[in-house]
């Protein structure tokens, strides 16, 4: 039993990893895009953006909500290990 407990263990760290690793990819990208615009336009992070923002505060803003989104969603992915096939209960 211990054994089979410990493999599960393992399966559910690697999903969590895997997730994890997903998740920060795909802001990455989000980021690399702020990053980029502030590089290779920097007069377009002056422009008005709606709410009377720029550019640059609001895509700020979102990558701030969109890093709090992702945890978020993480921690609802990952907050129970999934119950082997064999232990559920009928």
């Amino acid at each position: 039993m211990t054994q089979h407990s410990t493999a599960a263990d393992a399966a559910y760290e690697r999903r969590k990893s895997i997730i994890g690793v997903r998740m920060t990819i795909l802001y990455s990208i989000v980021y690399s895009g702020f990053v980029a615009l502030s590089v290779f336009q920097p007069t377009w992070m002056g422009a008005r953006a709606p709410l009377g923002l720029n550019v640059a505060i609001a895509y700020g803003l979102g990558l701030i909500i969109t890093a709090i989104f992702f945890a978020l969603i993480y921690n609802y992915l990952c907050r129970v290990p999934p119950t082997p096939v064999g232990e559920r209960e009928s």
